[in-house]
């Protein structure tokens, strides 16, 4: 059984990547997650929750080692 982890990635991000891991990691559309997690900045502190999951997530290619 594979074991899920959450991590950026690294094709196909806009900033940091980590929109697109969390899309990943929960099988749902990137976009649709980018769209969430606008709409979450705009009313709370969601800017601040995305710079530390780009400063602690490890990049794809980093968590498949």
């Amino acid at each position: 059984m594979a074991v899920k982890r959450l991590y950026k990635i690294e094709e196909g991000r806009m900033i940091c990547g980590v929109c697109g891991g969390v899309a990943e990691y929960f099988a749902m559309d990137p976009n649709v997650v980018r769209i969430l997690w606008t709409a979450l900045a705009l009313a709370g502190p969601a800017v601040v929750v995305y710079l530390v999951a780009a400063l602690l997530l490890p990049d794809k290619s980093r968590a498949d080692e």
